[in-house]
């Protein structure tokens, strides 16, 4: 199994962190000194995915120019001798190859994915949700990949989450067939605690393969309208083709406003220039 393309959802409105996000995409915010977005893309780049399939909206165009060229802001580091950053802004420009997608109408992540299927074609694929920043030694991608190609089925990545918290997410019912490796029997969007088969929740890592959009063209809309991927992974859980990996590292949802600024803080204080001062700002605030 050779997978080279990462499909990145991100043209939905960003609504949980409005107003800050009402001219600005939720993936653009800034988390330390790169925008949200960027963490994600060097994920799937460490993880060996070359091709990068935003799907995005007409007004998410920040998105694309931030991974391309600006020949006016190099042109002006340049002349001024600040060839540390004129590095990192042309780095960045070459990143990964970037391929865009419209999707029309925002219909829910599900939606989304089916829209990148004439890029994607028949070829097996990531999927990064934008807004969700996972942190650890191996990239959360590559921990799925690697299951992926071992037993040639789809994988889904999953973090056990408080049971208070498990009606914010997908989160899946099956059996631990080895140390952290699951096969799904089943996939409950955003169940009440009381009917959640486990605590454990998709956490926006997924390696799956072309038939998936023969399925999302079956999902039926949710009460919002929307077309859920986690709809059409169950298909797949019912047929024991549906693999999940309890996935290792620091998470966090830029959509939520204290992993957003708790993320700010985690980088921050891997900052030997800024840790010490950091810190005596941070206990400063404490005690007041």
């Amino acid at each position: 199994m050779k997978i080279e393309k990462v499909v990145i959802p991100v043209a939905g409105w960003g609504t949980r962190s409005l107003p800050a996000t009402k001219n600005i995409p939720k993936e653009m915010l800034p988390v330390y000194r790169k925008p949200a977005v960027q963490y994600v893309v060097e994920e799937a780049m460490m993880a060996g995915l070359t091709d990068v399939v935003f799907v995005t909206n007409k007004n998410k165009r920040a998105l694309e120019d931030h991974f391309d060229r600006n020949l006016s802001l190099e042109m002006v580091l340049k002349r001024a001798g600040k060839q540390d950053l004129l590095d990192q802004v042309i780095k960045v420009a070459e990143m990964v190859n970037i391929i865009s997608v419209r999707q029309k109408e925002q219909l829910g992540l599900g939606h989304a994915v089916l829209c990148a299927r004439e890029v994607v074609k028949k070829e097996p694929f990531a999927v990064l949700v934008g807004d969700d920043l996972i942190f650890s030694p191996s990239p959360a991608i590559e921990q799925l990949i690697e299951v992926a190609k071992t037993e040639q089925m789809p994988v889904v990545g999953v973090m056990e989450v408080p049971l208070e918290r498990v009606s914010n997410y997908g989160i899946i019912g099956g059996e631990e067939i080895s140390p952290g490796l699951f096969r799904v029997k089943k996939l409950h969007e955003k169940p009440l605690p009381e009917n959640a088969p486990s605590r454990l929740a998709v956490v926006g890592r997924y390696v799956l393969t072309p038939d998936i959009f023969e399925y999302l063209e079956q999902v039926k809309p949710d009460s919002q309208g929307e077309y859920q991927l986690t709809d059409a992974l169950h298909f797949l859980a019912k047929e024991n083709r549906l693999l999940a990996v309890k996935v290792s590292g620091k998470r966090f949802d830029i959509g939520d406003w204290v992993d957003y600024l708790t993320a700010n803080i985690y980088f921050g204080l891997k900052d030997e220039e800024l840790k010490s001062e950091l810190l005596n700002s941070l206990k400063e605030l404490l005690s007041c």
